[in-house]
């Protein structure tokens, strides 16, 4: 755990040079810190060390570091995982970023279940690049339409597209799949109703400068933070 400090610092120098070789501001990126299976105690650390944002994956898990961390301000909640719809309710009280929406139903469950006191909750929507059966989201050719419903639904604040593509070691590999996420966004904003979106969810450990390269502002970055998983994971 008294390595985050430097971890963090480490990633952060990997996303301020790949936005520099990429000719972008390094503002334009933000750090995501994924820290499923890890314990509060990780994530007061980064946040110490100036992380504002914290990525989950299981929603009970989150819930009892939210309310572990409570007194910490101005900590981001974004959830990254998949979504099932008897947790919605959760989701809608305690996240402020949903990043995988992929079917209509669930978007309605989120906006019916925001609390009026709260801000719409951002979201994004998950496109599944590689058609693979394990991971959610939805397909390219359905992703229009489903963008056009979400967006209105007014408890719901549409941000742009998220993608977890399959595993590729080499960055031209990398940069192409990347690259038809980006290429998707721009299609969508070309339509008057979606001309706001501004946000490429994509990149982690390993592909974080190709995503930087193709337009990424939000990387979600998890080993190269805390280190390894901790065993034992809540579902």
């Amino acid at each position: 755990m008294n390595k985050i400090d430097d971890n963090l610092h480490k990633v952060i120098e990997r996303i301020v040079s790949a936005a520099k070789e990429a000719g972008r501001h390094p503002d334009e990126i933000a750090l995501i810190a994924v820290s499923k299976t890890q314990p509060a105690e990780a994530l007061a650390r980064a946040y110490a060390a100036g992380q504002r944002r914290f990525g989950e994956n299981y929603v009970q898990e989150a819930l009892e570091k939210r309310a572990a961390l409570s007194h910490l301000q101005e900590v981001e909640w974004h959830f990254i995982g998949p979504i099932q719809s008897n947790k919605t309710r959760a989701l809608a009280e305690n996240f402020d970023w949903v990043h995988t929406i992929d079917r209509e139903k669930i978007a309605r469950r989120l906006n019916e279940q925001r609390p009026l006191q709260l801000p719409p909750v951002n979201v994004c929507l998950q496109i599944n690049l590689d058609g693979e059966d394990t991971k959610s989201g939805t397909s390219l050719d359905q992703l229009q339409e489903l963008a056009l419903a979400v967006n209105q639904l007014p408890r719901l604040r549409l941000r742009g597209l998220m993608t977890i593509p399959a595993p590729r070691t080499r960055i031209e590999e990398q940069r192409q799949t990347f690259a038809r996420l980006r290429l998707a966004l721009e299609s969508l904003k070309s339509h008057p109703e979606l001309n706001h979106l501004d946000t490429l969810s994509m990149g982690m450990s390993g592909d974080l400068e190709a995503a930087v390269a193709e337009g990424a502002t939000l990387v979600r970055v998890g080993t190269d933070v805390f280190g390894a998983r901790a065993p034992g994971a809540a579902g």
